[in-house]
Formats: C-alpha cells, structure tokens, sequence
C-alpha cells in the first residue's frame, strides 16, 4: 500500500489550459542524487500484507536476496507486535512452500522446542495447554504463536514423509525438562551400566534446581559446583560408545550438552560487569551452536526468529558483546541472511520495571534524526529492501548509527544507536503495528 510522497521521484505532467504546453511544478523537481529516501524507495519492494494467506507474489523479489542461503534469521523489533509475529508466520509458510525450508527455530528453550516439536508431528495434547505450560513466562504467549503451531501441525498431517520441525535454541528457562536428564540416564543404563552411578550422582543436586530461579539463587560457588558436575557428566556421555543408532546417540549427547550449557550459564557472576556480559556472551553462541547442530543432524534450512538485536551482525549494547547472528555467519557465511524489523509508529505488548505483567505500551511517530523517521518517509506503508545491493546513497545512509527502536520485554527501552546497514542484510519496515494478543 502505497501513501502520498512529496520527495518520491515521480514526473507529475500538467497541461497548461489553452497554451498546449507541459508544465512540471517546481515542487515536484527531482530530489538530490545523495537523498536517502529516493534511493530506499528506488530499491524497496512493497508488502500486500502482513499475514499470512493469499497471494505470495510480494515476497518473490525476497526469495532472490535469501538466495541459496541454509539459515535465514528474522527478528523482531519488540518482542510483543502483532505484525512482526504474523509476518514470522507468513515468510516461514513461504519459505517452507517454495524454498525448502523445513524448521522454524525459537529463542526459547531446548526443551520447550523438543515439545513443540513432538507436537507439530503428531503428538498428544491441546496446543493452547501446552502453550500455557511452556510460555506463559514469556513474550511469545500470543494467539499468534497458538496459530503458527497449529499451522505447522496441519502441515505435517498433510505432509507426513516431509514434515517440518520446531526448534528451542536456547538455554533451558525458565526450567530443564526431566526428559533430559532421564533420556541421558538411560542410555548410560544400557551402554555403560558401570558409569549410571556416577552419572547419576552428577546429575541429582541439579535436578533437585531445575526451576531457573531457584538455581540463580544459589550461592555463586554452588552454581560453579553444578557446573562442574554438568560437564562432567556431559564428558562421560561422550565416551559411552553408541548403541548402533547413530541419530539416537546424537541426541542424546546433545541433551546432556543442554543441560551443561544451562548450568554453565548459571554460574556467571551476573552481579558484576563483567559476568553479565560473559554471561550474555556465551548465551549468543550456543544459541547459534545449537542451531548449526540441529542443521547438521536434519540438513533442513531454518528460519530462527528471535529479536533484532540477537540475530544481527553489531551489537549496541556493551552488556552483549557478540551477537548470534555473527556467530551464525562464523559458521555458515554467505548461506546466513539477517532480516531486521522497523516501524515507525504503533503498539505492542512488554512488561514494564515494575512488574512482569505484559500490558499494551504505545509510542508515536518516530522523530526527526531516527532511523525509522526516514525510513517511514518512503511511500510504501510497508516494505523490504536489501541492504547489501541497494544504490549508493541508500547504503550510505544506512551505514550509519542513529537512534533505533529496539525494545525487549520491557519497556521503556531504548532507543539505542544502530547501523542498520551492518546490523541486517535486508530491512523489513512497517508504517504503523499493533499489540500481540495474549492468550487468554
């Protein structure tokens, strides 16, 4: 949908009455070479809707920038917009439908996305329940989601030698699941029966702390313990010798890898400095470890939604020093795409210092000297465009930090000063957005 544009670069012809001749108005002279807007809207491509349904001829010019890419990494500008979670929804059904992309991965838990998982293919239980039990902590408790899964569900019904997946890529919060440790105890049990003791004994003082909250309440040098004795029972995983089923064993190394890499972000000192951003660190790496091992065991292409700021390529925050979008591209180069979101204006849901409640918040028109001032400029409500390949002066401006809307689960956040252009290789911008529903 397009809106009028006093700067777009259009030729208005204007027939003089009675002298036959053709006037341009002076105020509809072409703009500067050098201006940002002309050059955006030179390279955007407008956006029929942000749903999914209907016609997909709008999202064929992003097929051309993912490319052959393996990972596609789409965030979220705030973790509580209707429009960014539907759009999540329409690109991956796109995705799916005409590029072979086979998992929608989640910063959420490992074993939250184990349960989803089994969910999507077939398994018992109502999706709204298991929504409850695995989100209701969290942004991502919206109908939204409810939809995405149920989708994702019907798709496999109809498809069912060529599913597609979910995936928690992240550490386990706000719980670790029982089904890890047991998965781990009883392959132990019947390769190695003389390591299940010891094994055991590992695992029993952080299975009494599953909660999150309980274990980060722990005295730090208890934490520190946990650790050490989660890596420890993940080094004797590793020699247990497989039981002939090579994808069995994998998993199931990578479970006992789960559980390690909980404890060990745990036992950062998150009081200081320095521990939070050690912490926020290795947080970001093995959310991209685990989804570049879930891509080596399944081969499928995935699409990772998490916020703008985790799958990027710059960090504004010197609380995160390295951002899974960078690890991503560390590991799959040019087979990586960042997409980001913007918009200019509108509501979404975020608790706020106070409490943990997600309410609607609403913020205005983005002001004069943001990213998204300039960017809503261009005629389109909503747009993409590459980054990478757009004309010159649109990559200069780009290129540059200036305040961007970038809130996380509360709010008031921000803005911080991004560089979009070195931040995403294609930009997703929405004129105005509206607050995600809440499961009720």
């Amino acid at each position: 949908m397009a809106r009028t544009a006093p700067l777009r670069a259009t030729l208005l012809l204007v027939t003089a009455i009675g002298a036959g001749t053709l006037t341009v108005p002076a105020a509809q002279a072409a703009p500067r070479a050098d201006d940002p807007v002309r050059a955006i809207e030179s390279a955007a491509h407008p956006l029929r809707g942000t749903g999914p349904g209907g016609s997909t001829e709008d999202l064929r010019p992003l097929d051309r920038m993912v490319g052959g890419a393996e990972v596609v990494g789409l965030g979220e500008a705030t973790h509580g917009t209707h429009e960014f979670f539907t759009m999540k929804d329409r690109l991956f059904r796109h995705l799916v439908e005409e590029k072979g992309f086979r998992t929608f991965a989640l910063e959420t838990s490992w074993t939250t996305g184990l349960r989803f998982d089994a969910y999507i293919r077939g398994g018992k239980g109502d999706v709204r329940e298991l929504a409850r039990r695995e989100l209701a902590k969290g942004p991502w408790y919206t109908e939204e989601y409810i939809r995405l899964l149920t989708w994702m569900r019907e798709y496999n019904e109809r498809h069912p030698d060529d599913p597609v997946r979910f995936l928690g890529n992240d550490l386990n919060h706000p719980a670790m699941g029982a089904e890890l440790f047991d998965a781990v105890t009883d392959h132990v049990r019947r390769n190695e029966p003389a390591l299940l003791g010891r094994v055991t004994s590992l695992y029993r003082p952080i299975r009494k702390v599953s909660d999150g909250e309980v274990h980060m309440a722990l005295p730090l040098a208890e934490r520190a313990r946990l650790a050490k004795n989660a890596r420890a029972a993940y080094d004797l995983v590793k020699r247990v010798r497989p039981d002939g089923h090579a994808t069995t064993y994998a998993r199931t190394l990578q479970h006992a890898r789960s559980i390690m890499q909980t404890a060990d972000i745990y036992a950062f000192d998150t009081e200081t400095p320095q521990g939070q951003s050690g912490a926020m660190l290795y947080r970001d790496r093995i959310m991209a470890e685990n989804t570049a091992w879930w891509h080596r065991q399944t081969g499928d292409k995935i699409l990772v939604s998490a916020h703008n700021a985790h799958l990027g390529y710059e960090s504004y925050d010197p609380r995160y020093p390295r951002m899974q979008g960078a690890f991503l591209r560390d590991t799959f180069g040019a087979k990586y795409r960042s997409i980001g979101f913007t918009f200019a204006r509108g509501s979404f849901m975020a608790t706020n210092t106070d409490d943990e409640v997600y309410r609607p918040r609403t913020v205005g028109a983005a002001t004069r000297g943001m990213n998204e001032y300039t960017l809503d400029k261009v005629s389109y409500d909503n747009y993409y465009v590459d980054t990478r390949t757009a004309p010159a002066a649109a990559r200069k401006w780009l290129g540059k930090k200036r305040p961007t809307r970038s809130i996380g689960t509360a709010y008031p956040d921000g803005p911080h000063g991004i560089r979009l252009g070195a931040t995403h290789d294609i930009l997703i911008h929405l004129h105005k957005t509206t607050a995600a529903h809440r499961v009720r």
